[in-house]
Formats: structure tokens, C-alpha cells, sequence
């Protein structure tokens, strides 16, 4: 027999199954939110790395002033 799930806020334990349909759809945009939060930061991480290369990339490409 399946495990029903639970969902846990401020240390309560609620079984999703019991859950109204409005709680359901806005235990659903809970979860797409926090998806789209780690795309986004996975995303952000990888053009601050990025930007770092093109910084290093231009300072290699301008002329030395210590002449």
C-alpha cells in the first residue's frame, strides 16, 4: 500500500490527499515557483560565471598603460 504524501507548514503535517482543491492548485504554484526560483538562480549563476570570462576576455585585449 502506498504512502500518502504530506506537506509540512510551521511543523504541521497535512496529507495532500485531504487537501481542498484550492489548496491543491496553490500547493501547485508553490511548487512551480520554487522551481522557476532554482532555474533562475542556476541560470544567474551561469552568466555571472560567464560575465567574469568576458571581463577577463576585454581586460587581456586593452593596451598596457605601464609604459
Amino acid at each position: 500500500m502506498a504512502e500518502s504524501q504530506t506537506l509540512t507548514i510551521d511543523n504541521e503535517k497535512y496529507e495532500i490527499d485531504t487537501l481542498s482543491d484550492a489548496a491543491k492548485v496553490h500547493l501547485g504554484n508553490l511548487r512551480f515557483s520554487d522551481h522557476e526560483i532554482n532555474r533562475l538562480q542556476r541560470q544567474l549563476t551561469l552568466v555571472q560565471t560567464a560575465r567574469k570570462v568576458y571581463a577577463n576576455a576585454l581586460k587581456a585585449e586593452l593596451p598596457d598603460t605601464n609604459k
